[in-house]
């Protein structure tokens, strides 16, 4: 069997599969260069937001370390979404729970955070942005799209930045299923290729 028969049954088994909704992880680096205004603190910081569209849930695991001064609060904000008056604002508003999120470490300069909130509950995010979405399903799917659409920023803030010391924009981690799809792609192409050139 030739290696574009093989390269092209692989493709379509990989597109005929059934499509299932899995948890989407997204990941950022946080920091002060981030932030608008941007500001020159050192301290750093990693987050994971697993959004599970079926469940309706969002697990957010967060370090940071070497900060400034003390955390006041952390949540998530959405630019350009239900309730940012400034459509071309670099500054969303607060989307998740106000002030902070709850069990986020507080008056500390690092430190770490795992939650899984549900995303069905008004709890879960800032009460102003569910009344600017129109309901809690319109402010879950609203939050859901900045997110994908990478809008989304997760922020720490401390008594010396209050408007934020550092942030990241959310981004997808590729799924292994999607590298090893690509990477199969990837290595038929090149097989390919070498085969015209003999």
């Amino acid at each position: 069997m030739s290696y574009k028969r093989i390269f092209g049954l692989v493709c379509v088994a990989a597109l005929s599969a059934p499509a299932v909704a899995m948890p989407v992880v997204y990941s950022t680096s946080l920091s002060g260069s981030v932030e608008s205004p941007a500001n020159a603190s050192l301290g750093t910081g990693t987050a994971l937001v697993t959004i599970d569209e079926a469940a309706h849930t969002m697990r957010v695991v967060t370090s940071f370390s070497d900060l400034t001064a003390g955390v006041t609060a952390s949540h998530i904000h959405v630019i350009n979404g239900p309730g940012d008056a400034n459509f071309a604002d670099t500054n969303g508003p607060v989307t998740t729970t106000v002030p902070t999120f709850p069990g986020f470490p507080s008056a500390v300069t690092f430190g770490t955070y795992d939650n899984t909130f549900n995303m069905t509950l008004a709890g879960s995010y800032n009460p102003t942005f569910v009344t600017a979405a129109g309901g809690l399903a319109a402010a879950e799917s609203a939050f859901f799209s900045g997110i994908t659409e990478g809008r989304a920023y997760l922020n720490i803030h401390t008594t010396t930045f209050p408007g934020g010391e550092i942030r990241g924009f959310l981004r997808p981690v590729p799924e292994p299923a999607t590298l090893l799809l690509m990477g199969a792609g990837i290595g038929g192409l090149v097989v390919i290729r070498r085969r015209r050139r003999v």
